[in-house]
């Protein structure tokens, strides 16, 4: 069914009526975002540190101030190489503030290619010292913390929020002359706490450790993620639970939901700002073009339009699209009840919290542009000076994205499907595969690589009707079997993180065992080989376990 702004969605797509609209409204409704004031930390061991701790989230330290200031181009030991620019921002965009230490800091898991990559040395890391530093216990050389304010519409509601969990220990410098930001995930509380206990679990760290560094194997613009590191603490969920530290990697952790705090604040300048920054941080390409602000929109929607795409090709469901979770980099970010398809159906839903359904997989595509339409709220009184000519032009941006995913989406699965040049038919195809995968309760990832064995001369077919049509297809291009399978191959991964799998490594780490978590990543590492230790990853979950669920870990 066609929907607004030309986007074919997906078999079973589904329209959120008044949702599906963009809803401009005028930014009275915002409120300007005031700070939690921070308790008495509670008793018990460390109690000294805690609250010498949580006195520091309210005011900066003349030390940390100096290491904003310090200069970048020389490493730190251990390769540290901070630069501070997000907090030469003005301040109404964060607050200065350090972890709060823990009991018995410990390394779970340490990522060293990732840690070499950057420009870092694993022999000082990933040793009990670097799990001070990882911990949060100590801050790195050079490091200026801060916690980021932003806003978001969670689930359709907008809501101030801020880094209630998190510390963003700065930008480190690659040797390659990439900025990254280090954030500390479960540090502590912040000002922008609200009331929660500014902790994480061992086992949501985990699982955004698998699911990054998955991503990041199949090839999809994602965050990263350095390390997990234990507490010696245990934090209050249902249940008590151990703790822990992640360390996130990312290009940068602009948010749509950052804009929409800006926009919300009185002194446009802070908005005004926080365009310069991203422009410069992410499209420097840009910084000459006349309307900078409409043109800094439609280069997010591209980048947003792409990453949608992928995800639907590999068959992930992010879980919680909120505005705060869409980073302004165009990378997947905040990995909480996201996970991967078994059986192909457009209205899977993972997450507990989701009761209706609004960020099922077929339903992702259009929840990024209703995101798209609250970035381009936010950025209005930026595209013109008129608000009535700022409204149009932005419209027809947001409007726009439907058919730039739907390019995206497609040229990806004519390589999913071994086609080399377009064909009217193409759309049309796609669709009645995505039908019968759906009718016949096929495993998604597994069907794709049956079809690329099906195009190698595999005689046998899983859905014999539709694939007499693609045979047909393939015959008419020039390309001969091995380039189509060669295409094939490099576009349908052989395993994904399986769900049962993920819970098979997640529940043997909270046993003090990593070693199946290990072997998980190996094979996720290299996601299109055809490799035999790779065979039991991409079995599907045995028949009869019920419907799998996800949590966010808050």
């Amino acid at each position: 069914m066609a929907v607004r702004g030309g986007f074919e969605p997906p078999v079973g797509f589904k329209a959120y009526g008044a949702l599906a609209k963009l809803c401009f409204r005028p930014l009275s409704h915002l409120t300007k975002f005031e700070p939690t004031k921070l308790p008495s930390a509670r008793r018990g061991v460390n109690a000294g540190n805690r609250r010498a701790a949580e006195r520091r989230c309210m005011t900066a330290q003349p030390a940390q101030l100096r290491r904003v200031r310090a200069n970048p181009d020389e490493a730190a030991p251990g390769g540290w190489r901070f630069d501070h620019s997000y907090a030469r921002l003005p301040e109404a965009l964060f607050a200065r503030v350090s972890p709060v230490p823990v009991t018995a800091p410990g390394l779970a898991i340490f990522n060293e290619p990732l840690a070499l990559s950057l420009g870092l040395d694993p022999g000082v890391l990933n040793t009990p010292d670097g799990a001070e530093i990882l911990a949060g216990n100590q801050i790195p050389p050079g490091a200026g913390p801060i916690a980021q304010a932003y806003a978001g519409h969670q689930f359709g509601h907008f809501t101030n929020l801020g880094d209630g969990r998190a510390i963003l220990l700065g930008e480190h410098l690659a040797p390659d002359g990439r900025r990254f930001d280090f954030q500390l995930k479960g540090s502590g509380r912040t000002p922008y706490s609200r009331g929660g206990d500014g902790r994480a679990a061992l086992g949501p760290m985990l699982r955004e450790y698998i699911i990054s560094e998955a991503m990041h194997g199949l090839g999809i613009p994602t965050t990263r993620s350095l390390a997990v590191a234990t507490t010696g603490e245990a934090v209050q969920r249902d249940a008590p639970l151990p703790g822990a530290v992640l360390t996130r990697v990312a290009a940068s952790h602009i948010r749509v939901g950052t804009f929409e705090f800006a926009s919300a604040l009185p002194d446009r300048s802070v908005l005004s700002a926080l365009l310069d920054h991203t422009l410069m941080r992410h499209y420097p390409e840009l910084a000459g073009t006349e309307n900078r602000a409409l043109a800094f929109f439609e280069a997010v929607s591209e980048r947003q339009a792409s990453l949608l795409a992928q995800w639907l090709l590999v068959g992930f469901v992010h879980g919680v699209m909120n505005t705060d979770n869409m980073a302004l980099s165009g990378e997947t970010i905040d990995y909480g009840p996201c996970a991967f398809m078994d059986n192909y159906d457009p209205a899977t839903v993972f997450s507990s919290i989701d009761r209706h359904g609004r960020y099922a997989y077929a339903n992702q595509p259009r929840m990024a542009q209703w995101n798209l339409a609250r970035l381009a709220e936010a950025l209005l009184p930026l595209v013109h000076e008129n608000e009535k000519e700022a409204v149009s032009l932005a419209e027809e941006a947001v409007e726009n994205f439907g058919g730039v995913f739907q390019r995206y989406w497609l040229e990806g699965m004519r390589a999913k499907l071994g086609l080399f040049m377009a064909e009217d038919e193409d759309l049309a195809l796609a669709h009645d595969l995505l039908k019968a995968m759906h009718e016949a309760r096929a495993d998604f990832t597994n069907t794709f690589v049956a079809l690329t064995e099906r195009a190698s001369g595999r005689e046998g077919g899983i859905l014999p009707a539709w694939e007499g049509r693609w045979l047909q297809r393939l015959r008419r291009q020039p390309q001969d079997a091995g380039a189509v399978v060669a295409r094939m191959r490099a576009a349908n991964p052989r395993v994904v993180p399986r769900n049962h799998r993920v819970e098979e490594a997640l529940s043997a780490a909270g046993q003090g065992d990593f070693a199946v978590m290990r072997r998980l990543l190996g094979v996720l590492v290299r996601p299109f080989q055809d490799e035999d230790e790779n065979v039991p990853y991409a079995e599907p979950p045995k028949p009869g376990g019920g419907a799998y669920r996800t949590f966010c870990g808050t």
